[in-house]
């Protein structure tokens, strides 16, 4: 695992736990990867006090080729394969009447392959956003619309860093259609909703931690390179949140030994 890569997942679960303790209640649904590819282009501006604060918020040790690393990364991820489509697109939105230094945009140039495409903030901040989603959209095959929400960039706005994953792939032991039926999906310790549920049987990589009364499954995708995990802790009688308590508890050594076949 690089450096980045190291630094990236602890990201990851600090700004998860950051978030699920903020929202208690709902869903929560990240890509924590464009969070810090997005932030790593910010940082690349960044010097003194900024960006000592967001290295350590970012988990970057400090002085290491982070941005060279993220350029290895960038080009692992966007290389072609034949069993899965995978990419990150990053961009620059800028103000055309702005001025960005020619150094910071030949390095976003190099190591997020960021264009920037300058627009009309101050006199058209809606058409920039819709041109924005418009990319986005285009970039995670029509998948994502409308990420900037109105209001997200207004008159005041100089530079918007922006960041698109898109990923399809197929199970390496597919669902069948046929298997799918309603099922009862909990929601909360009494209440539950109907719900369409997948359904197969198959001997599939699994783990079980005693210690969290936790079940680990792997779904691997065709090809085996890349999988899906999922992480069930058993719900407790006396409602006492074995979800919390894996939350905090969840580390990247853990996470890693967990899911080692």
């Amino acid at each position: 695992m690089s450096a980045v890569s190291s630094s990236n997942t602890a990201f990851a679960l600090e700004l998860f736990r950051t978030l699920s303790q903020a929202d208690s209640v709902g869903n929560i649904f990240i890509s924590p990867l464009s969070i810090s590819s997005a932030l790593a282009m910010v940082y690349l501006g960044a010097k003194g006090v900024t960006a000592a604060q967001m290295a350590q918020a970012l988990s970057f040790s400090s002085g290491e080729g982070v941005h060279a690393d993220f350029q290895k990364l960038n080009a692992d991820i966007n290389s072609p394969s034949a069993s899965y489509i995978l990419k990150l697109a990053n961009r620059l939105y800028g103000e055309n009447t702005a001025h960005f230094l020619p150094d910071f945009l030949e390095a976003t140039q190099k190591y997020y392959q960021a264009d920037l495409k300058t627009v009309d903030f101050i006199g058209a901040p809606e058409a920039c956003r819709a041109a924005i989603n418009s990319w986005v959209e285009q970039q995670t095959e029509n998948k994502i619309k409308d990420l900037l929400k109105p209001g997200t960039v207004d008159t005041d706005t100089r530079l918007a860093l922006v960041n698109a994953v898109y990923f399809k792939g197929n199970w390496k032991n597919p669902f069948k259609e046929a298997n799918t039926k309603e099922m009862p999906f909990k929601i909360k310790q009494n209440e539950t909703v109907p719900v369409q549920m997948m359904y197969q049987r198959k001997k599939l990589p699994y783990n079980y931690i005693a210690d969290h009364d936790l079940q680990i499954l792997e779904l691997p995708y065709v090809g085996e390179e890349l999988s899906m995990f999922i992480l069930l802790p058993k719900e407790s009688s006396d409602g006492s949140g074995p979800l919390l308590k894996l939350e905090k508890e969840l580390t990247q050594e853990r996470l890693n030994e967990w899911t080692d076949r």
